[in-house]
């Protein structure tokens, strides 16, 4: 039997109720903690699965984009985030380039203290 959610208006006490479907509807519910029927069912969230490439699409709208140049502990936060959503082990460098932005540092300071960044190597993890 499913579960239905519901809250009491009244009392304004959380209580759950198991109901078939053809009961649904029909049958009157009262609370469980003061006998009111009174009450209102709770709608759960939902949850959606998304896609890899759905969530790094979303992540690349470019209202969510503005700005990211000037402001580089945001630009950290964003990298953070899409290596997060991406699913797969980043390398320590990665790691590294995203500590330092989210501590304020610019790309420029960034390139400039780690000159080989992205210079490539065999293992292809090019920035």
């Amino acid at each position: 039997m499913p579960t239905y959610d519901y809250t009491c208006l009244d009392c304004r006490k959380r209580f759950d109720v198991f109901l078939t479907y053809s009961e649904y509807g029909v049958r009157p519910v009262a609370c469980s903690h003061c006998g009111s029927g009174n009450v209102r069912r709770r709608v759960n969230r939902v949850r959606m699965l998304k896609s890899d490439e759905a969530r790094l699409e979303s992540m690349a709208d470019p209202s969510a984009l503005a700005g990211l140049e000037d402001d580089p502990r945001a630009l950290g936060r964003m990298m953070r985030e899409m290596g997060s959503q991406i699913g797969e082990e980043m390398p320590p460098e990665f790691g590294e380039v995203v500590d330092r932005l989210e501590a304020g540092q610019s790309p420029e300071e960034i390139e400039s203290a780690l000159p080989d960044l992205g210079t490539g190597d065999d293992s292809g993890n090019d920035f």
